[in-house]
């Protein structure tokens, strides 16, 4: 075979698709909603602008990741928050805050149905908890929220790093390796 001819068979070879997901998530962090932005590969979106609509389409604001991929919003109205970024070459991430998690950040209370004083007087235990401050509230929810930002990038890696398609290829190989040593000692036993 003529060496153009094998160089223009590789070219045109399939070649493994390099793809990565976005991950973009929000979560309520004390009167604000933080939110996270970045790669599955584990590369943070820095700098992205993020951009805040209600449920009509109307624009809330926007805000913009910092060096780690984070950024925090805050609320100025009960209803839902549709977060939306583009970052480009096709990637749009889009989440949503539902409207009654927005009102327990602004401490709105959610209108529920009444339900029945006898029951309700009757079922409700009488516990007290001990309460905190808010700059104590403040201070814990600030602890947490940096104590769960690398385990939430780990999980995002190794989710992708341990997807179905990477342990059927995996299993491919193994079963591939398991017939070429049964080809070399099947040639074996022909030729001796």
């Amino acid at each position: 075979m003529r060496p153009g001819v094998l160089a223009l068979m590789l070219s045109m070879a399939p070649l493994p698709a390099l793809a990565h997901k976005v991950i973009f998530g929000v979560f309520p962090s004390g009167d604000a909603i933080e939110g996270e932005l970045g790669f599955s590969n584990g590369d943070m979106a820095v700098g992205a602008v993020i951009e805040v609509y209600d449920t009509s389409g109307t624009k809330l604001g926007d805000a913009t990741t910092d060096g780690d991929g984070f950024f925090l919003y805050t609320p100025q109205s009960p209803v839902a928050h549709q977060f939306r970024a583009d970052l480009g070459a096709g990637h749009v991430a889009e989440a949503v805050m539902p409207a009654d998690e927005v009102a327990a950040i602004l401490g709105v209370a959610k209108i529920d149905p009444p339900a029945p004083a006898a029951t309700a007087a009757a079922t409700a235990p009488s516990v007290i908890v001990a309460s905190l401050s808010d700059a104590d509230r403040a201070e814990i929810a600030t602890i947490v929220r940096d104590e769960m930002r690398p385990l939430r990038r780990e999980i995002a890696a190794y989710k992708e790093k341990n997807d179905l398609q990477t342990i059927l290829g995996g299993l491919g190989y193994i079963a591939g390796l398991f017939g070429l040593g049964f080809y070399i000692a099947a040639r074996r036993r022909l030729a001796g």
